[in-house]
């Protein structure tokens, strides 16, 4: 799964490099939150993986209430957070099970560097569409985090982490299939 961290680590990035400067305000597939809201949103959630892998603190904002205020561009406040994230993962080779921010508490590297993945790449496939980049997300990524997406996503749904499951049609590709698992419409346009 370490790969598939670094493939969407670099999906969440490309995604909020391309994001034209007229955009950070627009809508997106979470519904009350903004493109800059969601960078923010993902960008903390790396931070919150980094903290509780290293075992420091953890960033000062909540990553579920963004402000949309940044200190920093937004490409430099997502790369700063990526880096942070990446030399965090560093520390936990040859561990059997890691400490995560998750509910579940300590989990497989594996599996929570799987959850790492789905959270960035699901959050560059909302800035991508919100932006009319096209989706990112492909199906082979989809079908590899889909038994992580299924692993950890239920009990996260009551925090309102993700929505609801949506019905897709059959014969949905991988990808599609997975955003509809993580409660997203998988055909969403701004």
């Amino acid at each position: 799964m370490f790969t598939e961290l670094e493939e969407a680590r670099s999906m969440l990035r490309d995604a909020v490099a391309a994001v034209p400067a007229t955009g950070w305000e627009l809508a997106t597939p979470c519904a009350d939150w903004t493109v800059l809201q969601v960078l923010q949103h993902a960008a903390l959630d790396q931070l919150v993986w980094a903290a509780a892998l290293s075992g420091t603190a953890m960033p000062a904002e909540n990553p579920f209430a963004p402000s949309g205020q940044l200190a920093a561009a937004p490409l430099t406040f997502t790369d700063e957070s990526l880096a942070a994230s990446s030399q965090a993962w560093t520390l936990i080779s040859g561990a059997e099970r890691v400490p995560t921010p998750l509910p579940q508490g300590e989990l497989a590297p594996s599996v929570a560097a799987g959850a790492a993945a789905l959270d960035a790449a699901i959050h560059a496939w909302d800035i991508a569409v919100a932006t009319g980049q096209g989706s990112p997300l492909t199906p082979a990524l989809a079908r590899t985090l889909r038994p992580v997406a299924e692993a950890i996503v239920e009990p996260l749904r009551q925090y309102g982490a993700y929505a609801a499951v949506i019905e897709v049609p059959a014969g949905a590709g991988d990808d599609a299939a997975l955003l509809a698992y993580l409660g997203r419409r998988p055909d969403w346009a701004a």
